[in-house]
């Protein structure tokens, strides 16, 4: 018997070659798509893998630089692993969720609480700043150039550092001071001796000063005289003197009887010059001869100013205070109201005091305070107390 074959036919072996081709064709795509995935799968793993590899990083924490060591992949996570805090207010060189390589340099700035105070608020700012300025420019605040700053704009920021911002404004106002008239004495030929006539009625005239003010968050603190114009001119007294003789009358009826007249009148005035001469008390200064009640020696004088810090306008006595005039004196020294006579000053009248004007002891008055510092301190003056009526001139 022999053995039976299959019959093999042309069209079996072709249908199953076209089958295979079929197939490779269908699926090749597919086997495409996996080898693609399977290398990005591997890469992936590879970088996964190094990037879990051990890494240095230089870590600069306000200004103090260590080496850290660390497998993880994000800042956050090395921060976490070292225990290392950021608040919101720090300065970090990088991002948070950033990713760290080996060899990275991270700085982080702590922010400082300081508490800064302007227009009478008060506000806590944390910053990171370096300086006083720039932690106000953070914090919004304008400065002027007349304000002041505590402390120092340059000064270093420290933590709990409380800066202070005061306002420092200028306002100018104008005061008005009278202007004493003089008295001007004029020889008169037409006028007897003993005579005398107004010629011209004296008027005070007024000076308008400017002030400068300066207040510091609303008070004043200073003051000072920056320059000053005469609104009204003053005009002095004019009185005219007689010089012309009296005429002398002849009697020649009682000529004898005038004669012995005259005789008893010339003694009586020898005798009457004789008490004046040996009962009072008479200086002559530039020709001009005046008596006086007392003199002192060895009298301390210095001077003041009204645009001193609380000096006002206003004496004691009730005047207003003039240059060449008024002085501040002990009243139980010198009279509030009497003149006097200073050497090498002039006559002055006693219209102020003072809490430190105790003794021989005088506060000369000057508009202007820097002449009130230039005049100092002057010891050993003499001065004639004269009285509360001032000696005109001969």
């Amino acid at each position: 018997m022999g053995t039976f074959q299959p019959e093999e036919t042309h069209e079996s072996r072709s249908s199953s070659k076209s089958f295979a081709l079929r197939w490779k064709h269908e699926n090749m795509r597919q086997m495409a798509l996996i080898a693609i995935f399977s290398i990005a799968l591997t890469i992936m793993i590879l970088l996964v893998v190094y990037g879990q590899a051990g890494k240095q990083i230089s870590l600069v924490i306000d200004g103090k630089a260590q080496v850290v060591e660390t497998r993880t992949g994000m800042l956050q996570e090395m921060l976490e692993e070292q225990s290392i805090t950021v608040s919101p207010h720090d300065k970090v060189s990088m991002s948070m969720n950033g990713a760290i390589t080996d060899g990275d340099r991270i700085v982080i700035e702590r922010a400082v609480p300081v508490n800064i105070t302007a227009d009478g608020d008060t506000k806590t700012l944390y910053t990171t700043d370096s300086s006083v300025q720039d932690a106000i420019q953070k914090s919004g605040i304008q400065v002027a150039s007349n304000d002041k700053v505590y402390p120092a704009l340059g000064s270093a920021v420290k933590a709990d550092m409380k800066i202070r911002v005061v306002r420092v404004t200028k306002r100018t106002v104008k005061v008005e001071q009278p202007i004493a008239y003089k008295v001007i004495k004029t020889a008169d030929p037409s006028l007897y001796k003993g005579d005398n006539r107004v010629v011209i009625n004296g008027k005070e005239g007024t000076i308008v000063q400017h002030i400068e003010k300066v207040f510091q968050d609303g008070e004043l603190v200073s003051k000072k005289m920056v320059g000053k114009s005469v609104a009204n001119n003053r005009v002095d007294k004019v009185i005219a003197v007689g010089t012309k003789a009296k005429p002398v009358v002849k009697a020649p009826e009682i000529q004898t009887v005038s004669a012995q007249t005259s005789t008893t009148k010339k003694a009586t005035t020898t005798n009457s010059k004789k008490t004046s001469a040996s009962g009072s008390k008479v200086i002559t200064v530039s020709g001009n001869s005046f008596k006086y009640s007392k003199v002192l020696k060895n009298v301390s004088m210095t001077a003041y100013s009204s645009e001193e810090p609380g000096i006002g306008t206003k004496t004691a006595s009730g005047t207003r205070v003039t240059e060449g005039r008024t002085i501040a004196v002990d009243p139980k020294v010198i009279p509030i109201g009497w003149w006097v006579y200073i050497e090498g000053l002039g006559f002055r009248r006693a219209e102020d005091t003072g809490g430190a004007i105790k003794g021989n002891k005088i506060d000369v008055y000057y508009d202007s305070v820097k002449h009130a510092l230039n005049f100092g301190r002057k010891k050993g003056k003499t001065v004639y107390v004269i009285g509360p009526v001032k000696p005109e001139a001969n």
